[in-house]
This record gives C-alpha cells, sequence and structure tokens, in this order.
C-alpha cells in the first residue's frame, strides 16, 4: 500500500476509534512502553557456543526441523539480530541465555563463568541502546542428565547448580549496571520425573533451600530482577515437575520474587490471562514467557491468537504494563528462523495495541451499570473495526516494513545470508 493511501486509511480508522472514545494517537504513543526482549535462541535451536557443533540435548525440550541458515557463530547470531530488529516497530531487548557467552574456544564449565564471557554481548546492547536479559542454563550438560539440577539429591550436583546460578545473577547484575536498564535474571530447571515419584516432598524442600541460597546475595533492583519459572510437563517429566506452579507462586510470594507465566507451560485447558490479575495483587512484577503451546509442545511461534490477546487485554485493563516484563520463547527450526522471530514479535505487539485499542471506559460503564448485552454488544463490534489500519501506521511511524513488505525481506536475507551458510 502506498503511504497516501495507508495514511488515508489510518484517519478514517482514527475516527471510528474517536466516535467510541479512543485516541489513536495516544494509544500509538503508548506502544513505546511495550518493549519486548527478544531470546537470542531461535537464530541456532538452543545450541549456544560453549564448544564447537554444539546442539539442544535433555531438560524436557526439543528444538524440531532443519531449515537451513542456522546460526553458528555470535557473529552470525548478532547479525539474525540486526536484520529482525530491524523489521520491528517498536522497542525490543535480546534475553541470553548463559550458553552464549564468548568462551574464546575454551571448555568454561557453567559453575566458572564469568562477566567477562558476556562483555561482547554487553558492548554489542550499548551500542544498540538496548537492554539484556539473562537465564541460567540448567539443560543439556552430564550433571543434568538424570532430571534433577537445584533439587538433586546427590549434594555435588547441587552445588555446581546453586553455583551455575548465583554466577548468572552476578553477570545479569553487571549487565543492568553498565545499560542502565535492571536485566532480568529468570530461573527454569528441567527437574522432575518420568513416572510416578514416591518422595515429591523431599525435592521441592531441596529446591527451596537452593534458592534460598542462590538469593541469599542481593543486587539491587536498579541492576537486577529476579524470576522463577514453573512448567506443568516436560519430555521426561512428564508425571511430576518439581518447580510446579504451585510451588513457585508461593515461594515468589513469600519472598516478592518475579513470578514467570509461561503461556505453554500449563494445561491447554488453562487461560494464562486470568492469572495476572491475581498474581500482580501479590508481588510487584511478574515476567510473561510468551509462546505458543500445541498439543504437548510448549513452544510454537508466536501468532495473534485468542489466548495471546487475552494476556495483553487483562494487563492493560488492570494498567500494569509498567509491572510486566515481556519476554519471548519459542524456537521453531522447521522455517525461516528471522521469519519466525518476526512473526512472534509482530504479533505479540499487535495483541497489545489491539488491547490498547478497547474503548475500556465504556465497557466498564457497561459492566458496572450491569448491562451485560451493550457490554458484549461492544466487545464484537470492535473486532471489526479498522485495526489493521492503525498496525500498519504505527509500522509506517516507526520507518519498518507495512503490511506483507517484510516477507520480501526476509526472503531477499535468506537468499543472500542465510542459504550461503
Amino acid at each position: 500500500m502506498k503511504k497516501d493511501a495507508l495514511e488515508k486509511a489510518y484517519q478514517l480508522a482514527k475516527q471510528q476509534y474517536a466516535e467510541l472514545g479512543v485516541d489513536t494517537g495516544k494509544v500509538i504513543k503508548e506502544m513505546d512502553n511495550v518493549v519486548i526482549s527478544l531470546h537470542c535462541w531461535q537464530t541456532d535451536d538452543v545450541s549456544g557456543f560453549e564448544k564447537e557443533g554444539a546442539e539442544l540435548g535433555g531438560g524436557g525440550i526439543q528444538a524440531t526441523g532443519n531449515f537451513p541458515g542456522k546460526a553458528k557463530t555470535i557473529i552470525q547470531m548478532r547479525a539474525d539480530l540486526d536484520k529482525v530488529m530491524s523489521l520491528l516497530p517498536g522497542k525490543q531487548r535480546l534475553n541470553l541465555h548463559a550458553i552464549y557467552g564468548e568462551f574464546g574456544g575454551k571448555l568454561v564449565d557453567r559453575d566458572q563463568i564469568e562477566v567477562k564471557h558476556y562483555q561482547g554481548w554487553i558492548n554489542w546492547a550499548k551500542k544498540r541502546k538496548i537492554g539484556l536479559d539473562f537465564n541460567c542454563t540448567c539443560f543439556s550438560h552430564p550433571l543434568a542428565d538424570d532430571g534433577f539440577t537445584l533439587s538433586s539429591k546427590n549434594p555435588r550436583i547441587r552445588k555446581f547448580w546453586v553455583e551455575h546460578n548465583k554466577r548468572c545473577r552476578k553477570i545479569a547484575a553487571e549487565m543492568g549496571k553498565q545499560l542502565g536498564t535492571p536485566a532480568v535474571h529468570n530461573i527454569w530447571i528441567p527437574d522432575g520425573s518420568k513416572d510416578t515419584p514416591v518422595d515429591r516432598y523431599t525435592l521441592r524442600k531441596l529446591l527451596k533451600k537452593s534458592l534460598d541460597e542462590i538469593f541469599s546475595v542481593k543486587y539491587p533492583k536498579k541492576y537486577l530482577k529476579d524470576s522463577i519459572e514453573s512448567k506443568l510437563f516436560g519430555i521426561g517429566s512428564e508425571s511430576m515437575v518439581v518447580g510446579s506452579h504451585d510451588f513457585y507462586l508461593g515461594y515468589a510470594v513469600k519472598n516478592n520474587t518475579m513470578i514467570t507465566l509461561d503461556n505453554g507451560h500449563f494445561h491447554p485447558t488453562e487461560q494464562v490471562g486470568d492469572k495476572i490479575s491475581s498474581i500482580l495483587l501479590y508481588v510487584d512484577e511478574l515476567l510473561l514467557h510468551l509462546t505458543r503451546g500445541v498439543r504437548w509442545d510448549s513452544d510454537h511461534v508466536v501468532t495473534f491468537n485468542d489466548e495471546l490477546l487475552l494476556i495483553a487485554q487483562e494487563i492493560i485493563r488492570a494498567k500494569a504494563l509498567g509491572r510486566v516484563n515481556i519476554g519471548l520463547d519459542f524456537f521453531d527450526a522447521s522455517l525461516n528462523r528471522i521469519g519466525a522471530y518476526v512473526i512472534g514479535t509482530r504479533s505479540a505487539q499487535m495483541a497489545f495495541l489491539y488491547a490498547l485499542l478497547e474503548p475500556q471506559e465504556t465497557l466498564l460503564k457497561f459492566e458496572e451499570q450491569g448491562k451485560n448485552f451493550e457490554r458484549l454488544s461492544l466487545s464484537e463490534l470492535m473486532k471489526s473495526k479498522p485495526f489493521g489500519a492503525v498496525w500498519d501506521y504505527y509500522c509506517l511511524k516507526n520507518n519498518v516494513p507495512i503490511g506483507q513488505d517484510y516477507i520480501e525481506e526476509i526472503i531477499k536475507y535468506e537468499k543472500e545470508v542465510l542459504m550461503k551458510r
């Protein structure tokens, strides 16, 4: 669509929303507060750079597919990330796993990692004026092969992973300090049982003990935000996961730690969006890992669906955008990895834009007056409003490809860069 036609479409949309009391200009400005943390592991299928030719191994997660163009070096990964961000409106951060350090060809075990192994990433982020987030990597390691890390009954194994997490938090705090924006450090562990265990209590008691030790070192919140992430089940932990939602919710509330809501980590009938308003009553902030669960797989590329929209709506309706950290977590090796990034991120952004365009005051007024017919009818009417014209204009204002134009950009990059790897 040509610029003149796009701006004309936007003006018509602006008028329709204004009739409902919605200022689209104000909404577009508010989108500056929707900052999405891109997960680095979509570029290389969660392989990391601990050693040459590393592959994802164990931990109840799996990347499927073999689309050409996987990033095999940090230079390639950074080039891919730069390309992704050039196609996205709004603001982004980068979320790193510990296995993505620059180790100089040397084997550095995870209880020995230091800030120097990630200084290159800090410099990269500083140059691009973006923030970094960080994750301990408690999978794809010999000391995670039996399915237990921070809850292991083997003191040596548990000590190793406690030290790894302590070092990760230190690294994340330094990222936040140097970049002037707090880094979120998220703890997810694969600990669980394939078949029904006898002693769940001791495993969870040990996990609590490990977390207490990890968090005994305090960092200023202006540098570091801590979060803990649950999962219903994983491959190899079908019967029981030590870090269940109940466990982590209790721990987060008691210790005022953030809890991570990964919408692929719950039962398909659960509405993760419904949990947000409850959790925010008891903790200061929470972290989202936006994904798309399909049957037993929790990490499909994010699409603009009802589940994603409810999450965005509940945050906006609660006026909690400033208390929610938004991250992505999916990995798909069956399609163009750059395309997967752009689809997922744009879908998340569209969900928040759609939520911000709601005539909230009118809908709330109907609800409080018991006008259920009016509330439902207006909610349905919003689905036919020209949301797409506002989205296209938002992309135009951000000088990024509009509509299907980004598809051509990605195909060009695939031919010129990815296929030559």
